[in-house]
């Protein structure tokens, strides 16, 4: 749910804090007043196409930030994805997302004070919101977007199956392709073979070990400083065992000190600290000597290292960066190579495997298309009664599932003339007759707007619970209808809002007559600019408002009565 809005230098909005309740929440005003813009902040915040143009006029950045509560216990979809993308919530379960847009068009987004991407942002905010508008109008018109709707309301039996048609998908996919590439004229697979097999042969010459490179680098630098090495490492322990008899001074130090601290008690721990010392020191002149002994002059086995070196940098400009990338790389064209040299017995192998995926493919496409066609059922009887209660009792639905296949075809058909979609094998789309003897045609030729409004409200009636998405925005689905059917879309939708959250932007009386809050949007002059406000509505100003959507600019008494008696009825009906 969302508890709280923040909006800073967005479109015609200076800075504006809103709070948000459960129920129906209903927002009017006048037009231009920035309805649909707080819409549209909302939009973005939840992952939505950002623009330059959104940010207000003279400002370097447009903010949006918005407090949500996750509804407990967390859904197991929600805890995967916030486990995948690395987010937790707070302990009081609540989650921050934040959206910033520059005026150079830059978008800066973050969950709970991290930086993330825009893709993560709309992973997020789509599990926590729902915005529906004239977007959504558009998808009902398009076929194509049908089965979307079905997949939705069968999500739960399609889960599973969906996971092992699309594995299967993308693998007939990937071996159709490697076929193809396979099957293209023998000139360029000649051509082709010739090249690998003198880069494999070049590489296999070559021997590389891996971090040979490195290992190699380093020897040539130590080679390189061998005279320094020698000279310092040779000069501290001359200091200490040499001429300098550094640790014969220690020595005598240590004697001297152990002779005190027979005397004085208090000095045995410095006469330890002393006599460590010079063990250590002892143990440390040997390890020098040993050392500078093992250090080499030999100009030979540098010119080795760097003649090797340079056949593998040579190497490393053909092949890879590195000696990994470059084994990697020979690793791939021996596959390659041993498949074109191979290439017809690997033709007749790749053409069976892809027979075989095109037919467990096409059985896990059939069974998809099963699922579908009860989902279906169950659909058109919930959207029927649905329409029932909207005042469209004479309005038809069918949901026509169609095979892609056309014919049955045979193992080697189904892979040249292969049906499959990445959806599966199904071609789906909604059918209606708005008017008793009329035939069922295409929903998208045949609605009308008010009946387009009605089904999307019915569709989200019964879709809300399979989405668990607790916040449903409409940002005016309401369009084109009025009288009783206003008055049952009003009833719809604050069913819809009980036990979640709904947000509406509504220029019908009937609709915010049921709100369990009412904001009001306006818009008004500061210092020479205009802004936006927003405010809840008390009792009367309820009431003001509902009349001035009735009857327009001028509030009548009669119109007051009427709208009291509206609110009154509205609320008799929760």
């Amino acid at each position: 749910m969302l508890m709280e809005l923040s909006i800073r230098n967005f479109a015609i909005i200076d800075e504006l804090t809103v709070s948000f309740e459960e129920g129906l929440t209903v927002l009017t005003g006048e037009t231009g007043a920035g309805k649909s813009i707080i819409i549209d902040a909302i939009g973005l915040l939840i992952g939505g196409r950002g623009s330059v143009d959104f940010v207000r006029h003279g400002s370097k950045r447009a903010e949006i930030e918005g407090l949500f509560s996750i509804e407990q216990p967390v859904s197991e979809e929600m805890k995967d994805l916030f486990e995948s993308i690395g987010v937790s919530m707070e302990e009081e379960g609540t989650i921050v997302l934040k959206r910033e847009i520059t005026m150079q068009g830059k978008s800066v987004c973050r969950i709970n004070g991290k930086l993330t991407t825009l893709g993560i942002l709309r992973q997020v905010g789509q599990q926590l919101v729902d915005i529906h508008g004239q977007h959504e109008h558009q998808q009902l018109l398009q076929t194509e977007k049908h089965g979307m709707f079905l997949d939705r309301f069968a999500e739960e039996k399609l889960k599973k199956a969906k996971v092992e048609y699309k594995n299967l998908y993308d693998r007939f996919q990937k071996k159709r392709q490697q076929l193809k590439q396979l099957s293209e004229n023998e000139q360029q697979m000649a051509q082709r073979l010739d090249l690998i097999q003198y880069q494999y042969e070049e590489i296999k010459q070559a021997q590389l070990q891996p971090n040979e490179d490195n290992e190699l680098a380093e020897a040539k630098r130590k080679l390189n400083n061998s005279e320094g090495l020698y000279q310092n490492v040779h000069g501290a322990y001359e200091a200490l065992y040499g001429d300098g008899k550094g640790m014969e001074w220690v020595m005598t130090a240590m004697n001297q000190v152990e002779e005190a601290a027979e005397l004085d008690p208090e000095l045995e721990k410095l006469k330890e600290s002393v006599t460590n010392s010079y063990y250590s020191l002892e143990e440390a002149s040997f390890s020098l000597r040993d050392y500078y002994e093992s250090i080499e002059f030999d100009p030979e086995k540098l010119d080795a290292i760097e003649s090797r070196l340079s056949e593998i940098n040579q190497l490393k400009r053909k092949y890879g960066g590195s000696v990994e990338e470059i084994m990697e790389y020979y690793a791939s064209i021996e596959e390659e190579l041993d498949t074109l040299t191979n290439r017809e017995q690997r033709l007749d192998q790749w053409q069976r495997e892809l027979e075989t995926t095109a037919e467990d493919l096409f059985v896990e496409g059939a069974h998809i298309s099963s699922i579908r066609k009860k989902a279906a059922e169950e659909l058109k009887h919930a959207i029927q009664q649905q329409l029932k209660d909207l005042y469209m009792t004479e309005t038809l639905f069918e949901v026509k599932i169609q095979s892609a296949l056309k014919e049955e075809l045979t193992a080697d058909k189904l892979v040249t003339n292969h049906p499959f979609l990445r959806s599966g094998i199904d071609v789906i789309e909604f059918e209606v007759a708005t008017n008793k003897g009329e035939p069922l045609k295409s929903l998208a030729k045949v609605a009308s707007g008010g009946e387009i409004s009605r089904m999307i409200l019915a569709l989200k009636s019964i879709l809300a619970k399979h989405e668990g998405v607790t916040s449903l925005i409409f940002d005016e689905v309401d369009s084109g209808v009025s009288g009783r059917v206003a008055q049952a879309i009003a009833a719809k939708i604050h069913t819809l809002a009980q036990g979640s959250q709904v947000l509406c932007i509504t220029h019908l009386p009937q609709v915010a007559a049921m709100a369990d809050i009412h904001l009001f949007i306006s818009k008004k002059e500061k210092s020479g600019r205009t802004i936006t406000d927003v405010r809840p509505l008390t009792v009367n100003e309820q009431t003001e408002e509902v009349g001035r959507m009735i009857s327009g600019i001028e509030i009548t008494d009669l119109t007051r009565e009427h709208a009291k008696e509206l609110i009154d009825q509205a609320k008799v009906k929760k």
